[in-house]
């Protein structure tokens, strides 16, 4: 575990909400995953990974960039508010909401392994997005996919 201070006064000067990172991840103060970007832009790998993963699985619905679509909601908007829970549970089981007469269906992905094996990637994506701090476009620069990570996707995919 690192403590972002100690980055900080090695002059790697860190922007955003993290406070700490655990084998390439960095968690905001409750211990959530989060963006991290340095001073000369790069970006962690798993706002990178989940650019690449949220625009592989979810853009279909919910638009590019998190902007939303004529059916789906900008999660761009919606993560402005919604807590890390919160989104685990919408997508792990799905959810229907009622407005207006309409109705709207999340399904859910809690089986589908290329969603839940990064949702902590997307998550963290849209955040920067909710956030303000990621256009829209694909990060330019990013850390290095450490072997934790990788043994962490492996894992994932093999079960």
């Amino acid at each position: 575990m690192v403590f972002l201070g100690a980055l900080a006064a090695a002059g790697s000067v860190i922007a955003g909400p993290a406070v700490k990172s655990e084998d390439g991840k960095y968690l905001d103060k409750d211990g959530n995953p989060t963006w991290n970007k340095k001073d000369d832009g790069t970006w962690d790998w798993y706002t990178f990974s989940g650019y690449r993963r949220y625009h592989a699985e979810c853009h279909v619905c919910h638009g590019p960039d998190g902007e939303g679509s004529t059916y789906a909601p900008a999660l761009r908007v919606s993560l402005q508010t919604m807590t890390y829970d919160q989104f685990q549970e919408t997508v792990v089981n799905g959810r229907t909401v009622h407005t207006s007469g309409k109705e709207s269906v999340m399904p859910s992905f809690g089986t589908n392994k290329n969603v839940m094996c990064y949702i902590d990637d997307i998550y963290v994506y849209l955040k920067a997005r909710a956030d303000g701090a990621l256009a829209r476009a694909r990060p330019e620069k990013r850390e290095a996919k450490i072997d934790a990570i990788k043994q962490y996707e492996d894992a994932c995919m093999a079960n």
